[in-house]
């Protein structure tokens, strides 16, 4: 019996969903055991050099103007290379679901912004309360840790490093946006990911701590298990899914995957990582994934 359009997609979404939420833990996984720039560095080359060879194979033309390389170059490096060496290194000392709830809860908020100081969006209401509740939700996340002094020093920095790496990645996609004019999404996606890669490990193998010993590949079965996961169910299965929906259904409705994943990712972190969430920082989530539901929110 043939699966019709409407059960695909919900089926695409669920596992985009479950596949975005479960990255999270990979990620900690992967950089607990492996430097973080080296770790991430092979992810998107292999991502970006796979994409380009599938265009390649498949007869897509990958037709880059020369004189857009430079702006491609460093684009890739706020995509990729900042926003990782950042984020990775500042998930080392946060857990994977307040990580994933970071991200998830500040992308739309961060994206927002950036389109607004950009001229490409405009604030209205609604826009502007959900800045304010998203800010209320960190301060109710972090403040009696603060107030009581149980902040650990790590941990904020930590969750400072996922902030800016988060705010990198928004600016990045903001500014990616004119070239779509030019360059074909997937085009755009594949040379930034193989750019942004390739420098991850130049810099990496030579100022990166560590990373010597990995040269030889022995990360151990569980480091290679997440970059295996986050290579071809992250950066080549989901992102594609992803492409899919939005053509389908559109980016708002798309967008939703932002509320869903965050609880598949703290219900992973607390079942893989033994990860554990009071109720405090409970609700300052759910005040997050509340903003974050206003900017989505079509209409």
């Amino acid at each position: 019996m043939p699966v019709s359009p409407l059960v695909r997609q919900r089926l695409l979404f669920a596992f985009l969903c479950f596949v975005w939420g479960v990255n999270w833990v990979a990620m900690k996984v992967g950089v607990t055991a492996v430097p973080p720039g080296f770790f991430s560095g092979t992810r998107w080359a292999f991502a970006g050099a796979a994409l380009l060879l599938w265009r390649y194979v498949t007869g897509e033309t990958m037709r880059i103007p020369w004189r857009l390389l430079p702006r491609l170059f460093w684009l890739s490096q706020i995509l990729i290379t900042i926003n990782v060496f950042i984020m990775l290194y500042g998930l080392r000392y946060v857990s994977s679901g307040l990580a994933s709830v970071l991200s998830s809860a500040l992308t739309p908020l961060a994206l927002l912004g950036f389109s607004v100081m950009f001229g490409q969006e405009r604030f209205n209401r609604r826009q502007v309360a959900a800045i304010g509740v998203g800010v209320a939700g960190m301060l109710l996340l972090y403040g009696p840790k603060v107030a009581q002094g149980r902040l650990d020093l790590l941990e904020g920095l930590g969750a400072l490093g996922i902030i800016v790496g988060n705010l990198s990645y928004c600016l990045g996609s903001v500014l990616s946006r004119p070239l779509m004019r030019t360059l074909a999404p997937a085009a755009l996606a594949a040379t930034t990911n193989l750019m942004g890669g390739v420098t991850l490990l130049v810099v990496s193998i030579a100022f990166e701590p560590g990373v010597g010993p990995m040269l030889t590949g022995n990360w151990g079965l569980d480091a290679w298990l997440a970059w295996a996961f986050m290579v071809f169910a992250g950066s080549l299965g989901a992102t594609t899914i992803y492409f899919i929906l939005v053509r389908d259904w559109g980016a708002s409705r798309t967008g939703t995957y932002a509320f869903i994943s965050p609880v598949i990712s703290v219900a992973a972190g607390m079942a893989v990582l033994g990860e554990q969430v009071d109720l405090i920082e409970a609700g300052g989530m759910a005040l997050m994934l509340v903003a974050a539901a206003m900017v989505l929110r079509k209409g």
